[in-house]
């Protein structure tokens, strides 16, 4: 025996943190809710695809991406923080929730925008460049997408200057 093997401990395997368990969990959850859910809807019709393909196609992905998840989690568990920054998980919900509140009123493109700059350039500390192309491709961009591409309506603004606009 060496001294070497009397001051070194064996490693002790690690454990997946709890908090680690319950979000792999949720996104199982969510992505098996989306499958059932999207059942309903149709996966075919005599014309092609159904409405609910894409769903059903999207909550397949979140259910694989979960279990490729917690197979990574269970050979090489990550290292978890310390705490969780409540200011940001209270920023998150509270800004969602506006945005929610708000998407009525001003419309998608506005209110998406406004969300997207606060977390880009207030948040996440972007620069005004930066967060000015991202916050209009993505506002603007996921619109046009929407109700062109995909002829799902998106909501416009109330207000009818903002609506006249194209807002």
């Amino acid at each position: 025996m060496t001294t070497e093997s009397l001051t070194t401990t064996p490693k002790s395997a690690a454990r997946v943190a709890p908090s680690v368990l319950v979000g792999i969990g949720a996104f199982a959850a969510v992505g098996i809710y989306v499958l059932v859910s999207s059942l309903g809807l149709g996966l075919w019709t005599s014309l092609g695809p159904g409405p609910g393909l894409f769903p059903f196609a999207m909550g397949g992905v979140l259910v694989a991406m979960a279990l490729v998840w917690l197979i990574q989690e269970l050979r090489r568990p990550s290292e978890t923080a310390e705490g969780v920054d409540r200011g940001l998980v209270v920023a998150v919900v509270v800004s969602l929730a506006i945005l929610a509140s708000v998407m009525d009123l001003l419309g998608f493109q506005l209110s998406t925008f406004l969300f997207l700059m606060y977390h880009l350039k207030l948040r996440g500390r972007r620069t005004w460049v930066t967060s000015l192309i991202i916050a209009l491709t993505g506002s603007v961009g996921a619109f046009y997408a929407f109700n062109y591409g995909l002829n799902v309506a998106l909501p416009v603004s109330a207000f009818p200057l903002l609506n006249t606009i194209g807002l």
